[in-house]
């Protein structure tokens, strides 16, 4: 990261603080410190130093920060260590989870009519959960539409027990994306005698994420099936539906119900208790890499506004949080809220998540907290408007375009909305392909992901864009500070004031947790 390019950013941050305040209303106190000090205090260079250190845990730990792995307990002791150095009270809140990991990569061939290899992570990739096999079989169609219906999310291929009637055991099931989750199908094909199972996209074209052509990552929610299931490309399936098919499907994965990991949580030693400003990120990887993007770059970006903000005396209290098992479905910060008492929701006035900061394809996205762009998931909780409109005032006093971005519950935000809790955060991008008119706002290559090597083995220290990274670090100590002396939250109100919200509802077809559709 080139420091003198951070130093003018600091400068640009500085401006953007005071500018931002009158929009929440939330001038401090005259004998309150100006937020603008933590902006000044929270530099480029210390954030690169987390993602250093987590990329060395990684390295040392067979190239992974996974929860249930050695990598993933050296990210959380790194991470506590610090925070309790800092001065805060941190808590190590252990869970059980449903572990997963594929032993030696997988693989899919084409026996006949004529033989072709598929490569993996590119025309197809295992589903979290799925079991081991090595096959080689007929594959037999399940209710497919090819072409594909030109509305999304229709096809009810494998959904019912009755799909199978006339299926030969023994077989491949090919299905194809659509109104029910993959375990489901997943399990229709097992209880059907299918020996694998080959899921994929629907088909609809589309831009971004929306795209259902592309590679079809997923996950099976829960380990409750024995047999080899992949998800590929809407042309590969095409491609396999031709009638005297027959592939060789080989997994080899490891699945444990009941591996435990652990949630840390960092709250100051100051600020009224009643009045709780939460930030947060996911510490884990996937098992496949280091997840230095994704997402070291949202947990070095909290981290390190987390020990600057340890050094000020705040109004409200502050709570970070890094979150175990995010990749296998939001279940560290689910088992957060779910654990929370009703008038301990109540405290919470206000959740700020950052997954994946410095995506190197990137463009700014900010959770479109009031529905401004009428598509998508609806809005958030009350409140999450103001939360939107702080992070657009930082963007525009420093010169940088933004977008929204839905609250489409793929990251730990989802929990919170769900108990009508506020939320905001920022998101640089995924899997999903990038458009010729982000290019021309944001920069970058259109018609390639936003993160190319999204959960993959090369999402290194090399996969960080330090523009990106840089002016994301900016945002989250802004928005952090201001919240942490404003009088005026956007939870505000009395303990049970927060009403459920409507807004991001559902999960998506991810690897987070993608268990549904």
């Amino acid at each position: 990261m080139r420091v003198r390019a951070y130093k003018g950013l600091l400068a640009a941050v500085t401006a953007a603080s005071a500018l931002v305040l009158p929009v929440i209303s939330a001038t401090p106190a005259a004998a309150d410190p100006d937020p603008r000090a933590l902006s000044k205090s929270v530099t480029g260079l210390g954030v690169k130093r987390h993602l250093v250190k987590f990329q060395q845990i990684a390295d040392a730990n067979g190239g992974t920060r996974a929860s249930g792995t050695a990598g993933y307990d050296a990210s959380v002791a790194y991470v506590a260590d610090k925070l309790r150095r800092a001065g805060y009270k941190v808590t190590l809140q252990e869970f059980e989870f449903p572990f997963f990991r594929e032993i030696t990569k997988s693989s899919l061939e084409r026996v006949a009519p004529s033989a072709k290899t598929y490569v993996r992570n590119t025309d197809f990739r295992t589903m979290t959960y799925s079991g081991s096999g090595n096959v080689t079989a007929a594959v037999q169609a399940v209710d497919v539409m090819i072409p594909p219906s030109p509305t999304p999310n229709t096809s009810t291929s494998g959904c019912e027990a009755s799909d199978f009637a006339g299926f030969t055991p023994g077989n491949i099931a090919l299905m194809q994306r659509g109104t029910c989750g993959f375990q489901v199908k997943a399990e229709n094909a097992q209880a059907a005698g299918a020996k694998g199972v080959i899921i994929f996209n629907e088909g609809q074209p589309g831009e971004g994420a929306a795209d259902r052509r592309t590679l079809l990552l997923g996950t099976l929610g829960a380990p409750t099936v024995n047999i080899p299931v992949v998800g590929t490309t809407y042309a590969v399936g095409e491609e396999l539906a031709a009638a005297g098919t027959t592939v060789t499907l080989v997994t080899d994965t490891e699945s444990d119900l009941n591996r435990k990991t652990h949630n840390v949580l960092a709250e100051s030693r100051w600020g009224d208790p009643d009045k709780v400003v939460m930030a947060g990120s996911h510490l884990d990887s996937v098992v496949e890499g280091p997840g230095i993007n994704d997402n070291g770059s949202g947990s070095a970006g909290v981290l390190e506004t987390a020990l600057k903000a340890g050094l000020f005396p705040t109004k409200n209290k502050l709570r970070f949080a890094f979150w175990g098992a995010e990749e296998l479905g939001l279940l560290g910060s689910e088992h957060y809220v779910a654990n929370l008492s009703a008038e301990e929701k109540a405290k919470i006035k206000l959740y700020l998540n950052f997954d994946m900061i410095a995506s190197p394809n990137y463009t700014f996205g900010i959770y479109d907290g009031d529905d401004s762009d009428g598509v998508g998931a609806p809005a958030g909780p009350a409140g999450s408007d103001q939360i939107e409109k702080l992070f657009e005032s930082y963007f525009k006093a420093i010169g940088e375009p933004y977008t929204g971005t839905d609250f489409t519950g793929r990251s730990d935000y989802g929990p919170f909305i769900e108990v009508g809790i506020p939320a905001g955060g920022l998101f640089t991008g995924a899997e999903g392909i990038k458009t010729a008119e982000e290019a021309a706002k944001f920069g970058g290559e259109a018609g390639v992901a936003y993160d190319k090597c999204y959960h993959l083995e090369c999402d290194t220290i090399d996969n960080i864009n330090d523009k990106a990274l840089r002016v994301n670090t900016g945002a989250i100590a802004t928005a952090t500070f201001v919240y942490a002396y404003s009088s005026q939250l956007p939870g505000g109100g009395a303990p049970g004031a927060n009403q459920p919200g409507t807004g991001g509802g559902g999960h998506d077809d991810h690897d987070h947790d993608g268990v549904e559709m």
